[in-house]
């Protein structure tokens, strides 16, 4: 299922199974990813891993059972009198190097603040129940979320003495930010939602078409998205005349395709379109940390390519990518069978690979936000091979014969009238977003009001305000950082 905030379908290969590395939007690891590699762990030890105990289901006073919940604190900016700000987790595991890095860090220097990061329910390490079934993900929900963070940021505030408090977060954790502050208005103080996809949507078409319009800002024609469209009609003959060794061999194919399953070659496309969705996604945001080999990779690098007439034909540079980005990834092969990923995205266990966040992802999708990212429409140069139907039968599968279109529908539907789509009413919220970013088209591109702004940061990709500085940021970038520093100081002197 493609999608999330940041969810699709390119390939990592598991010991326990095949997950794929780019699902729903989300790749592996969740949407935001760590900042920085190695080098910046060395401020950890002023980092403590500590424990909250929750109730399973905040919304049935009845139902007493508890769960114990993860979230990190580090006190080494904080001076008395100064707010607490608190990073949401999102739809991965919490990594404690957000503690001691980006650019919130930044900011609590600046403004003495005490520092928390949640974890969110169900990912990383929080386990609310024995196993992820299908019944017991019922209590993965953004609702519930929120009422975790409140829960744990009132407690904070009776620690703190009444402390302000400043949420942060990017990509879904944005959405959260932000919904956080309207739905516990007494509990955040100001909210800064980055990347934050607040409208649910069934078909999430127009990410495609933000990814041609990033894969376009090359050069001074489309001469790059013109021949990805060319491969890919290519590359679709050849499966119309069950070509399947040829395929086989061109993309370095695990199994055998199997021309007359549609869902294999659905998947098949959808894989490797995503080659460059995720590169898109993330084009120069300064993630570079440990396991985020791609990120030397850009939309110039991607486009080079495609455009290069030296290296043979349109198509063997299409291949080429593909190529390149096994080996950056350390996979041997390409993977792309669908049973194989709906076995393995059935698995329950905590000890999966699908726990790495690819299931419970997928079935938030399912029932909350959908953000299937299809390729109905005409304006990008994928094809048509992974429709809204191709995500819609993937959750049907994974979860249940109940998740049919009608009941995500419905769960989109609830969602927007639950938060208010893009209509939100709140005070003392930004929402920076990147031009480059498909998530943009989900989220607050105009001002709200004086007091919810948005901060449209041209050139710049998904969540990309929230990383360590570089030198090489756009000047774009640079003065969206000041804008919310700046911002957040004013907050902080309003009652």
């Amino acid at each position: 299922m493609r999608s999330l905030l940041c969810l699709f379908l390119a390939v990592v290969p598991f010991v326990n199974g095949y997950i794929p590395r780019f699902l729903n939007g989300r790749p592996r690891g969740g949407f935001l990813g760590n900042p920085g590699g190695p080098r910046l762990f060395t401020n950890l030890k002023a980092v403590s891993e500590e424990w909250f105990v929750q109730r399973l289901n905040h919304f049935d006073s009845s139902d007493t059972r508890s769960w114990k919940q993860k979230y990190f604190v580090n006190k080494e900016f904080y001076k008395e009198g100064g707010p607490i700000f608190v990073q949401i987790g999102g739809e991965g595991k919490a990594n404690p190097i957000w503690m001691t890095n980006g650019a919130w860090v930044d900011y609590a220097k600046k403004y003495n603040a005490y520092c928390v990061m949640v974890e969110h329910r169900y990912y990383g390490d929080s386990h609310p129940t024995p196993d992820m079934s299908t019944q017991n993900l019922k209590y993965l929900s953004s609702e519930q979320a929120l009422a975790d963070l409140a829960n744990i940021v009132s407690y904070l505030k009776d620690e703190m003495n009444g402390a302000k408090v400043i949420v942060f977060g990017g990509s879904y954790s944005g959405a959260l930010s932000a919904w956080f502050r309207m739905k516990y208005p007494h509990l955040a103080h100001g909210s800064i939602a980055s990347s934050a996809p607040v409208l649910a949507r069934l078909d999430f078409k127009e990410y495609l078409e933000v990814v041609n319009d990033a894969l376009n800002t090359y050069g001074d024609s489309d001469k790059c998205t013109d021949n990805i469209r060319y491969a890919t009609t290519i590359i679709s003959n050849t499966v119309k005349s069950k070509g399947q060794s040829e395929l086989k061999k061109m993309f370095n194919l695990c199994t055998d395709i199997d021309i007359s399953n549609p869902k294999d070659v659905e998947n098949f496309f959808s894989t490797i379109a995503n080659n460059f969705l995720g590169v898109v996604q993330y084009n120069k945001d300064n993630r570079a940390f440990e396991g985020a080999k791609d990120t030397g990779i850009t939309i110039d690098t991607l486009c080079n390519m495609m455009t290069n007439q030296s290296q043979g034909s349109i198509v063997k540079n299409y291949v080429d990518i593909n190529s390149m980005m096994l080996k950056v990834h350390g996979e041997k092969c390409l993977e792309f069978n669908y049973n194989s990923m709906i076995k393995d995205m059935k698995n329950v266990s905590w000890d999966s690979s699908a726990a790495e966040g690819g299931r419970q992802w997928v079935y938030q999708t399912c029932t909350e936000f959908a953000f299937f990212q299809s390729s109905d429409s005409k304006s990008q140069p994928f094809g048509s091979y992974f429709p809204l139907q191709f995500s819609i039968d993937q959750c049907t599968e994974i979860y249940g014969p109940e998740f049919t279109e009608a009941v995500i529908s419905a769960g989109v539907k609830r969602t927007n009238t639950n938060y208010g789509g893009l209509g939100l009413k709140l005070t003392r919220v930004l929402f920076p977003n990147g031009s480059i970013d498909p998530w943009h088209a989900l989220s607050i591109l105009k001002d709200l009001s004086p007091e919810a702004r948005a901060i449209y940061i041209k050139g710049t990709a998904h969540c990309a305000n929230m990383y360590p500085t570089s030198p090489h940021d756009l000047p774009e970038l640079t003065a969206a950082r000041t804008e919310i520093s700046n911002t957040i100081g004013q907050w902080l002197k309003e009652q």
